[in-house]
């Protein structure tokens, strides 16, 4: 009876313990900040690789650049700088000493003896059928030999764009770059951004790729100072962390932006897509005027290129306009409702809706 009753015990056990357990982490429920999503989802913003993430930062900060020219009817004057940092020069600027590696075998181009054997074996098998191949004399293609990896050492540039446009309320800077989804381009008005993403995502990647805060410097028309700022974004909590928030002397009267930032990237695949993308501007844009410049560490590969300005005539700016009654939803309606100043139904309906005069509205009250 015992043998039976610990057999049937010990069964017991093994079945209770094949019972998945539910994990504390499973049952809680947890909220994500805007910020946090988009790093998470990096790649809604086009931000999907370092080479994309560069070519994705210079159009974000190039395009803004352009909407704050264009909002003061301003002919935009835009120099874009993109800068390569060494190995050296980056461990510098984050407080690292440079160092030798210790165990190859930590990093992700590190060959092994079996990779290396199959390299070699397949070099010595393109050998061989090079060597028949010209023993008979046939034609073969010039094939290059499998090389070993080298080193995949991340590649940092700074991305520095200045421009002469509006520029930027002090106060208003650190929630400009340091909140998600917090802009000036809601309104029913044609720009060329929409949701408050472009400026901050380059801090995002920013903050992911390098860990070094983004800097503005800003001044608007007839201030006599301008406006730097050091800053950084808690991707949790979803608000500017600031470094530095200050006023400086504007002797010269400058007025617009100038954004720095430091990420990693890839110019050596995106060169091509980048400096195409400067053309295309400069097409579609005649009345500006644009300065691109990468400066490698090798002097011999630095590039410049100048699109000059082909018209002094802007187009006029566009009109924020009003919503058509056909397009509203009752969330639409009920917002409007909370925020009008009209007193009556009459007001309401021609203030805030276009193409709704005096009649047509009587015409719909009349309708209720």
């Amino acid at each position: 009876m015992e043998i039976g009753s610990s057999e049937s015990q010990a069964q017991t056990k093994k079945s209770k313990s094949k019972t998945p357990r539910k994990s504390k982490d499973a049952q809680l429920l947890k909220q994500k900040s805007p910020a946090e999503f988009f790093a998470d989802n990096k790649n809604i913003a086009g931000f999907d690789n370092p080479g994309k993430c560069l070519y994705t930062t210079v159009r974000e900060l190039v395009e803004n650049a352009l909407d704050s020219a264009e909002s003061i009817s301003e002919l935009p004057i835009i120099e874009i700088t993109i800068e390569e940092i060494g190995k050296s020069k980056f461990n510098s600027m984050i407080g690292l000493a440079d160092h030798e590696r210790v165990d190859e075998e930590l990093y992700d181009d590190f060959e092994t003896a079996k990779a290396r054997e199959k390299r070699l074996a397949k070099e010595a098998r393109l050998q061989e059928t090079q060597a028949k191949n010209a023993a008979l004399g046939k034609k073969t293609k010039g094939s290059t030999p499998a090389k070993p990896l080298k080193n995949r050492e991340a590649s940092y540039y700074r991305v520095t764009c200045k421009d002469n446009g509006r520029g930027m309320p002090h106060d208003d800077i650190p929630n400009m770059f340091g909140r998600v989804l917090s802009g000036t381009k809601y309104g029913l008005k044609q720009t060329r951004g929409k949701f408050g993403l472009g400026a901050k995502m380059a801090l995002i990647w920013s903050k992911m790729s390098t860990g070094l805060p983004i800097e503005i410097l800003s001044s608007m028309k007839g201030q006599t100072y301008s406006s730097f700022c050091r800053l950084d974004i808690d991707i949790n909590r979803n608000i500017p962390h600031i470094h530095v928030h200050e006023k400086r002397t504007n002797v010269e009267r400058w007025h617009g932006a100038e954004i720095q930032i430091v990420i990693e990237g890839n110019w050596t695949t995106y060169r091509s897509k980048i400096l195409h993308y400067m053309r295309q501007m400069a097409v579609i844009t005649p009345y500006a005027q644009f300065l691109f410049k990468f400066l490698s560490e090798s002097p011999d590969k630095n590039v410049t290129v100048r699109f000059a300005r082909r018209t002094d005539i802007m187009p006029p700016a566009p009109l924020e306009t009003k919503y058509h009654p056909s397009a509203v939803d009752l969330l639409l309606i009920k917002k409007l409702i909370a925020e009008t100043s009209k007193q009556n139904l009459l007001q309401f309906l021609q203030h805030e809706f276009v193409n709704v005069g005096k009649s047509h509205a009587e015409r719909l009250i009349g309708k209720t």
